[in-house]
C-alpha cells in the first residue's frame, strides 16, 4: 500500500443502506405474475449475484429462465417498473447503515469517495439527494454500466493511484471489480468475502 489509502469506492446496497431486503421484494413485485419456480430461480441468482444490475438480472430472467428473446427497451421498462418501487421505498434514512454513513460524513474532505452501484445511476442519485448524503461524495454511479467499468472510468479520469484506492463491497461482484481494477478490496457485511478482503478501513462511529 503507498503510504495510505486516498480513494475510497463504495457500494451502496447492504454497505451503505441496508435496501437488500427492499430489493428482494421489488423484484417478487414486479415478477408477481410469472411462475413461482422461475422467480424462484431468479431470486437465487439475483443474491448470488449482488453487485449485478437490474438489467443484466431482467435479461437473465427472460433468456436464461424462460427461454425468452427480450429487446433492450423491453428490458428498459421493467427496470423503470422496478424503479418506481424502489424509489417509494427507499427514500427512508431508518435504512441508511449508522457505521459506514457516520464515517462517510466525517471523512468525506480525507478522502476521495465514490459510490459505484449495479443499482440504477439515476436512481441512487435521486435517493442520496432526497436523504441528503449526495454531498459527500465526488461521484454516485451505477448501472446500466457495469462496476468494473464504473471503477475503470473512475481510475482513469481522476487519475488515481491503484495503491491508494480501495473498494468496500458485500458481493462477490465487487470483489471482482476491485481485482480486475487491481485496488484493495475491502469485504462489509458478508462474512463469506472475508477472505478476499486485503486491505481494511476502521469504522470508530
Amino acid at each position: 500500500m503507498d503510504n495510505q489509502l486516498k480513494t475510497i469506492f463504495w457500494d451502496f446496497d447492504g454497505v451503505l443502506m441496508n435496501s437488500n431486503e427492499v430489493r428482494n421484494r421489488g423484484f417478487l413485485e414486479v415478477l408477481k405474475n410469472y411462475p413461482k419456480k422461475q422467480v424462484d430461480q431468479l431470486m437465487d441468482f439475483h443474491q448470488r449475484n449482488g453487485g449485478l444490475s437490474r438489467y443484466v438480472k431482467f435479461r437473465y430472467f427472460f433468456e436464461q429462465i424462460r427461454g425468452e428473446s427480450i429487446s433492450e427497451e423491453k428490458v428498459q421498462k421493467w427496470a423503470d417498473k422496478f424503479s418506481e418501487i424502489m424509489l417509494k421505498s427507499l427514500m427512508n434514512d431508518e435504512l441508511l447503515i449508522e457505521e459506514t454513513v457516520e464515517f462517510v460524513v466525517k471523512n468525506n474532505e480525507r478522502y476521495n469517495m465514490h459510490i459505484v452501484s449495479g443499482s440504477d445511476g439515476n436512481e441512487l442519485r435521486q435517493i442520496c439527494k432526497g436523504l441528503e448524503i449526495d454531498q459527500y461524495f465526488n461521484s454516485i454511479e451505477g448501472s446500466p454500466t457495469s462496476k468494473k467499468k464504473l471503477v475503470a472510468n473512475i481510475l482513469q479520469k481522476e487519475n488515481y493511484k491503484l495503491s491508494q484506492s480501495i473498494l468496500v463491497g458485500d458481493s462477490i461482484n465487487d470483489y471482482e471489480a476491485a481485482d480486475i481494477n487491481n485496488i484493495f478490496f475491502m469485504a462489509y457485511n458478508n462474512s463469506g468475502l472475508e477472505k478476499y478482503s486485503n486491505a481494511k478501513l476502521i469504522f470508530d462511529v
